[in-house]
């Protein structure tokens, strides 16, 4: 998509974005019922707002020529310098990515993802992860069309 800003989160994103959390979440209820709350968000405005105000938190979105925020990029930064077993390095953790339904197939994740990539050879950081539900194949495989792969597990057993 041409015309597309990358810039971070202000606080007047803050609608847009709650818009957009609601939509991953319903995307994690379809598909895992027993955790998610279907019309619910990961964050409330005032946690949003927060997130926004903390570096160590960048929040990247996607802005069409219209102003529109068409997706963000949620990112921790994790810094394992100082642990006792793993290597000094700097991992740039996304938290959450989402692009609106209606601009999907559109490469403005692919845009968002590339500019996170960009932030993190800039800042110095070792990788970039992320986790991905099982329950969302499409979102595995866009992160392995980007070049991501496989580097941890998460497992489960239902009681």
């Amino acid at each position: 998509m041409t015309g597309l800003t990358i810039r971070r989160a202000q606080a007047p994103d803050i609608n847009a974005i709650m818009d957009l959390l609601r939509q991953v979440n319903d995307v994690h209820a379809h598909g895992r019922p027993d955790l998610f709350i279907k019309g619910k968000t990961k964050y409330t405005p005032d946690e949003l707002a927060r997130i926004i105000a903390d570096d160590s938190r960048p929040i990247f979105v996607a802005i069409d020529t219209d102003g529109t925020l068409l997706g963000y990029a949620f990112c921790v930064d994790e810094d394992h310098t100082g642990s006792n077993n793993l290597q000094p390095i700097r991992t740039l953790y996304i938290d959450d990515i989402c692009v609106d339904e209606a601009a999907r197939g559109k490469h403005v994740g692919t845009t968002l993802y590339n500019h996170v990539l960009d932030h993190a050879r800039a800042h110095g950081y070792h990788n970039v992860t992320l986790n991905a539900w099982a329950a969302n194949p499409a979102a595995v495989k866009f992160y392995e069309h980007l070049g991501m792969s496989v580097y941890k597990y998460g497992m489960e057993q239902i009681l």
